[in-house]
């Protein structure tokens, strides 16, 4: 069976959802999940396109032991220095460029010859080879490119020292018989293409990410990228876990293996999906909640008699255990300590301490604590940044009655320390809360999206709460959890803020540092 390469830009490509924005520690989280999960190519991001983004590549360079990391670059020297100062720590740094290729592209956004790309390209290859070992060079929207042309640009920039050639659907356009097609034709016209790995790259606008990406595998590529979830920009990219389970359930069409864990792969999903705020859809393949979820009877009679009947996929295949519920308030330290590396994170003393006594409040309200809200829990803690300063929920009232104007009272400590209290009303008890938090905060803030989940299941489960708001202008996301819907809401309400409040701080202390 043949081996194919795994590269995941769930960090690049799918943070460019709209209305997703990770923080560095959320990003180092999923990319030391990613790491478990087993891929062989990370790319965290785009290190010329701010400092925080090149901070948090660097970081996750520094941290991942086990996979390449990467960072994309444009065409430009200025990108490829930015890229290579973030990368050079890792264990094998990795680069990956793009260039458009297609006449639409080259014409009205390059405003270049095609003999003007292919120089452009060759000069940023050439030039990206002597610092990286390893140089991956993209053909944007080469689906809609002259295959001539493409068999041309790519004999170049292999000469130049590309080792990876990428042909990406940018723009989700294409079918799997031309994909493929255009695989071939690459295979059999360069006459080099045996110096480098092909890779493919495709956008799901058209919902043929997953199949289009299986057909180039068929055809020739030995690297397949996509994202956790399938997220990404517009309708999102190929879902790595959708192509891992069918090249696994259906190896005997696929006879291709790669190095994910597929057990990783509903903790992996979990964590993208609660730190981009982004929900996995029900019927999702794979992940979705009713994945093995049966209604009909004539299947739950056969699943019942032989699970094979009606379930291609078990649970346990994907790391969906059928067991959640093991801790209680009579738990101990030992025995949540010992939970907290089965379920996989890493957290130092002080971070154990802290996720502990979160634990224990739980215990105070509900019977029994499950996986999913252990993961809630740790997840939350291990992603808050302690040091930035921010605005802190102390308390909370709502009054509310059928004939009653709803109010809510709530008292906050300011990032300056001080501690401020204030009571306004709303036509529901969520606006209400909103409205007095926005008379309390200093920023000026307008909510655009509220959604409101439940993690795991029964009365007792806890609610997760997501927002997307513009604060002072710039979009923000946040996230809360707690057993009250409404504490849920207010804390997703602070956290985004709080997020902003973060990203200014760490502007501002990095044009000081520049300065110096």
């Amino acid at each position: 069976m043949s081996h194919v390469k795994v590269f995941d830009t769930t960090l690049r490509d799918g943070e460019q959802s709209a209305g997703v924005n990770l923080n560095r520690l959320e990003k180092v989280e999923i990319a030391k999940q990613l790491e478990r999960f087993g891929v062989d190519r990370m790319e965290a991001g785009f290190p010329a396109s701010s400092p925080a983004e090149f901070e948090s590549v660097q970081e996750i360079a520094n941290t991942i032991k086990n996979c390449s990391v990467t960072g994309l670059a444009r065409a430009s020297k200025k990108d490829i220095d930015s890229a290579w100062e973030a990368l050079k720590g890792g264990v094998e740094p990795r680069l990956h460029i793009f260039l458009a290729t297609s006449p639409v592209h080259m014409t009205h956004k390059l405003k270049k010859t095609p003999d003007e790309v292919v120089a452009t390209a060759v000069e940023a290859v050439t030039y990206a080879k002597e610092k990286f070992p390893h140089v991956q060079w993209s053909a944007e929207d080469a689906c809609r490119t002259d295959l001539d042309f493409l068999v041309h640009i790519i004999e170049e920039v292999i000469k130049a020292g590309a080792s990876v050639i990428n042909l990406p659907d940018t723009v989700g356009y294409t079918t799997p018989k031309e994909y493929g097609y255009m695989f071939r034709y690459v295979k059999e016209n360069v006459p080099n293409i045996h110096d480098v790995t092909l890779s493919a790259h495709c956008h799901n606008d058209l919902g043929m990410a997953v199949s289009n990406s299986l057909t180039a595998i068929e055809n020739g590529a030995e690297q397949i990228e996509g994202t956790i979830n399938g997220i990404g920009e517009r309708a999102g990219n190929a879902a790595l876990e959708e192509i891992a389970v069918a090249l696994a359930i259906r190896s005997d069409r696929y006879p291709y293996t790669t190095r994910l864990n597929l057990r990783e792969i509903k903790r992996t999903s979990d964590l993208v999906s609660k730190l981009t705020g982004m929900m996995v859809p029900g019927n999702k393949a794979v992940v979705g909640r009713n994945a093995f979820a049966h209604e009909s009877g004539i299947h739950q009679d056969g699943v019942l008699k032989e699970s094979t009947t009606y379930e291609i996929i078990t649970p346990e295949m994907v790391g969906v255990d059928s067991n959640h519920l093991v801790l209680g308030k009579h738990s101990g330290r030992h025995a949540f300590n010992q939970k907290v590396e089965t379920l996989g994170f890493d957290l130092n003393e002080e971070r154990l301490k802290q996720a502990f006594v979160k634990f224990k409040d739980l215990t105070a309200k509900k019977k029994e604590v499950t996986d999913e809200d252990l993961f809630a829990i740790l997840t939350d803690t291990q992603t808050e940044n302690k040091d930035a300063k921010k605005y802190e929920l102390q308390s909370f009232q709502v009054q509310y009655g059928s004939y009653n104007l709803p109010t809510a009272t709530i008292a906050l400590t300011l990032p300056d320390g001080e501690r401020k209290e204030m009571a306004n009303t709303g036509q529901g008890s969520v606006e209400a809360i909103y409205n007095t938090l926005d008379g309390l905060i200093h920023e000026q803030v307008h909510l655009q999206d509220y959604q409101l989940s439940s993690i795991g299941k029964g009365r007792d489960a806890l609610a997760e709460v997501h927002v997307q708001l513009t604060v002072n202008g710039s979009p923000a996301a946040g996230r809360g959890s707690a057993q009250d819907v409404l504490e849920a809401s207010a804390r997703a309400f602070l956290n985004a803020v709080n997020r902003v409040i973060a990203k200014e701080q760490a502007y501002e202390e990095t044009t000081k540092e520049a300065q110096l």
